[in-house]
């Protein structure tokens, strides 16, 4: 039996209802879209405002970066609401 599966397993482990099942792959997508966001703000924004890579950010690199992720935070949002409101 898979570890999706509902019902008795012999193993002594508790199975997980439906509920319990769609809030934990929740979570995990929750977590893996966090994820790939902050990736994907981390390489464009990186490669937008870091000319010189070096021990400390210039207060342009820093201004920029501050400016490139709150960009991508209001997109997200914007495409988020778009998405959500369409249903």
């Amino acid at each position: 039996m898979d570890s999706f599966s509902t019902g008795s397993s012999g193993t002594g482990s508790p199975q997980l209802s439906t509920d319990e099942f769609m809030d934990q792959m929740k979570v995990q997508l929750a977590q893996a879209y966090a994820q790939e966001f902050l990736e994907t703000v981390r390489g464009k924004c990186f490669e937008k405002c870091i000319t010189k890579p070096g021990s400390s950010l210039s207060g342009s690199e820093s201004s920029c970066i501050s400016r490139c992720v709150d960009r991508y935070i209001e997109a997200t949002g914007i495409v988020g609401r778009a998405l959500f409101t369409s249903r």
